[in-house]
């Protein structure tokens, strides 16, 4: 890549500790120590949509390579939902979060979900890059296992056979949505370069 550094348009621990497991041979920054402490308003209709409206920001008031993500979880009977809105779909924390989409999927049978994440790498110049991945899996009816984040406990992965919170970082970084996303980034950097 042409720029070694790049900034991870996130404020999500999390999701930064993902990235950079994922890109070992990047240095990738936080946007705090890249001096961006804006919230970027999230307007966009889809994944893709608002990770180019951070990443772009962050280019914007940096002047470096930023790379940003934006991710959710997709329930076929809720018709996609909670989708763009995974993040706030109660207006709570992810426990909150978690409770919802429970209550929700109560008398549901149909279960079946993914996590979809659109990654956006944009540069100084102007280039711009994007990939998006997908992990496929049905939604548990209690949370299971003490790993992850977000809904990661209710997510029984088809890959894994077990729950994201009840996987090691390797195993859900394997299978994930973003690290699928991330590895067909990476994949498209090495062919052009």
């Amino acid at each position: 890549m042409k720029y070694k550094t790049v900034v991870a348009a996130t404020g999500n621990e999390h999701k930064l500790k993902e990235i950079r497991e994922i890109l070992k041979g990047y240095h990738v920054i936080s946007a705090k120590e890249a001096g961006f402490f804006d919230e970027v308003e999230e307007t966009g209709k889809s994944f893709l949509e608002n990770a180019f409206l951070k990443a772009r920001a962050v280019v914007e008031k940096t002047g470096q390579a930023a790379l940003a993500d934006d991710s959710g979880l997709c329930v076929n009977a809720l018709g996609g939902a909670p989708g763009i809105y995974s993040a706030r779909y109660s207006g709570g924390d992810s426990a909150a979060n978690r409770r919802l989409l429970l209550d929700n999927l109560e008398n549901e049978n149909d279960r079946s979900a993914h996590f979809e994440c659109a990654i956006a790498l944009v540069f100084p110049d102007g280039e711009e890059y994007s990939s998006i991945g997908k992990t496929y899996g049905t939604i548990v009816r209690e949370e299971r296992g003490e790993n992850g984040f977000g809904y990661d406990p209710l997510f029984f992965s088809e890959d894994l056979q077990k729950t994201f919170a009840e996987a090691s970082d390797e195993e859900k970084n394997a299978v994930s949505h973003r690290g699928r996303a991330l590895a067909g980034l990476l994949e498209f950097l090495k062919d052009e370069e």
